[in-house]
């Protein structure tokens, strides 16, 4: 059971647009809002857009406001922007961006969902901040805003009182992580539970499978190759080999592989390797040597190289981060039900 608080609700503000993504609205929302009712008075989730007529989201359904955008905001704990379809005509909305602007002044903190991220950088709150979006929108933010680090791996970014999320559902990551920031870890995973979620991601970890990362190849060979290597990787990978396998001559085996998938084959190999390593550091207790032969590195040395470069920490600084400790694994708290 956990003792409802003793102080006035945190205010979190959500703002909305014309075809914003219903679940950046909503993921976040119903995260604040069971951490409510399970914390007693924690809470009290605001929607906020235009003049306060109801809005069409981009999935076809309305959502109507709680307040709208021409009331000057007063203090704010969390402030929440939301993405979507609609995000690139909102950024030409200079009343809305200004009133982001504003009302972040008066907020403890700052959040942005998926592409939300681009209305916090056109208000100039991500300037010489590292943040994060939607991975197929990266690119995008990098080009139109270099003043922003932008980092296309993590599920969610903290630089300072602003945090920006990957797309859609990282958004609910994002607002338990929070949670947990306001009211501990057991609440959190409360949340958790009574949401179905099968666990807080941690914000450091990959948006999507490295096996994504590449394109899938067009030539059927090609792609009967790719699958074959995710589940032989602690063999020869070489180019040389791959190419036999392929029946195809090394460089034009490398020329094609490429084209089609969008990175070289060594790059794709490592990324694969790098993923599977992720995997056994975050749920398995397998020493490093281990690991290294099942993931085909050949040493622990090179397994730290493409760590290094890939993710920017070490082997053990990543499960140190992501490897839960078996007692906090088995810390299963029952949902207290509201009562009607």
């Amino acid at each position: 059971m956990i003792t409802p608080m003793s102080r006035s609700p945190r205010l979190v503000l959500i703002v909305a647009f014309p075809d914003v993504q219903a679940l950046d609205v909503t993921g976040p929302g119903e995260v604040f809002s069971l951490a409510d009712r399970i914390a007693g008075d924690a809470y009290l989730v605001v929607l906020a857009a235009g003049d306060g007529a109801p809005i069409t989201t981009s999935s076809g359904f309305r959502l109507t406001p709680d307040r709208a955008l021409r009331r000057r905001p007063g203090a704010i704990d969390t402030l929440i922007v939301a993405g979507g379809l609609g995000v690139m005509e909102a950024e030409h909305d200079e009343r809305l961006v200004g009133w982001i602007c504003g009302a972040a002044k008066r907020s403890r903190r700052v959040a942005s969902v998926c592409t939300g991220a681009f209305l916090l950088a056109r208000a100039g709150l991500l300037d010489g901040r590292r943040a994060t979006t939607h991975w197929a929108s990266c690119q995008e933010l990098a080009a139109r805003y270099p003043q922003v680090e932008v980092d296309p791996d993590p599920i969610y970014v903290r630089d300072g009182n602003v945090y920006t999320s990957a797309g859609v559902t990282a958004g609910i990551d994002l607002a338990l992580a929070l949670v947990e920031e306001d009211l501990g870890r057991r609440v959190a995973l409360e949340v958790a539970r009574g949401l179905v979620l099968f666990i807080r991601r941690p914000g450091g970890q990959a948006q999507f499978s490295a096996g994504l990362a590449g394109q899938s190849a067009q030539r059927p060979s090609l792609r009967e190759l790719q699958e074959w290597v995710a589940d032989h990787l602690d063999e020869d990978l070489s180019v040389c080999a791959l190419a036999e396998r392929a029946f195809m001559s090394p460089r034009n085996f490398a020329r094609v592989f490429v084209r089609e998938v969008g990175m070289t084959p060594a790059a794709y190999v490592e990324s694969l390797r790098v993923e599977r390593a992720r995997v056994l550091l975050e749920t398995t207790d397998l020493q490093l040597q281990e690991i290294v032969h099942r993931c085909g590195f050949g040493t622990v040395e090179t397994l730290r190289r493409s760590f290094a470069r890939r993710l920017r920490v070490s082997p053990a600084e990543y499960r140190s981060r992501f490897h839960p400790p078996t007692a906090e694994a088995a810390d299963v708290i029952p949902i207290r039900r509201a009562t009607s």
